[in-house]
């Protein structure tokens, strides 16, 4: 029998946290909770979580930080924030800072168990689309293994972080296709809702800058005006 996936749901907001594990349970996921952000880092640094439900107001350790240090860790844990904030700013900070969606309260339990659902079965695929390609990817002097998810650049190891590594293997593997920055968010973040591409910036701009000998003038990661992004193909580039 296939093991429950385990989700851990921070949230201070007891009747709202009450109502997230319940209706996760009712779906067979294994669901822990708890309503401080300090507890709740501790229990997501013991690992082994499929998901991750995160509040941005919290005691102690706020979400904003909690998901910083998600992504800094080596496991990618899939993760939704949800909190009153319902302003732009805060939807995007938290995305730049790797969440992969975001829910504004008040929110209806059925869509959030959609999404979490959603983005299990994205992770799930391409974890298998990894396994059948295997092998690592050698291109412009990248070498890039996405079994072990290590990247390197002229034999010198890259510290990526995990959304980072993401956009630059779906770069490297199509060398010379352009994409637009909704199509980038759909296939590296999962999602292609308007109003994120900034989101799609920042990320190509902190790569270009640990891939790049001048990322003013890039040679690997083209701009292509008016239209996206894409990887320089064979006799392109600055």
């Amino acid at each position: 029998m296939e093991q429950p996936k385990r989700v851990l749901v921070v949230e201070d907001d007891a009747h709202i946290a009450e109502l997230i594990c319940l209706h996760l349970r009712d779906e067979r996921f294994e669901v822990v909770h708890s309503a401080d952000g300090e507890q709740g880092l501790r229990l997501l640094e013991q690992g082994g979580w499929d998901a991750l439900i995160l509040d941005l107001m919290l005691p102690h350790v706020d979400g904003l930080e909690i998901c910083r240090r998600a992504r800094a860790m080596t496991r990618y844990t899939p993760i939704i924030i949800t909190s009153a904030r319902s302003s732009e700013m805060h939807r995007i900070l938290g995305l730049e800072l790797g969440a992969d969606d975001y829910l504004a309260k008040p929110f209806s339990m059925m869509e959030l168990v959609a999404r979490v659902k959603a983005l299990l079965r994205r992770v799930e695929a391409l974890a298998r689309n990894l396994r059948l390609e295997a092998g690592s990817l050698a291109v412009a002097g990248l070498n890039i293994d996405p079994i072990s998810r290590v990247a390197s650049l002229e034999g010198r190891a890259l510290e990526l972080t995990p959304r980072e590594f993401d956009l630059l293997y779906f770069f490297a593997r199509q060398p010379g296709t352009v994409f637009s920055r909704l199509q980038l968010l759909d296939a590296v973040w999962g999602y292609s809702h308007e109003g994120y591409e900034h989101t799609v910036n920042t990320h190509i701009n902190r790569l270009r800058a640990k891939i790049e000998a001048d990322p003013a003038n890039p040679a690997r990661i083209l701009t292509v005006w008016g239209r996206g992004y894409k990887f320089a193909g064979p006799g392109e580039g600055a």
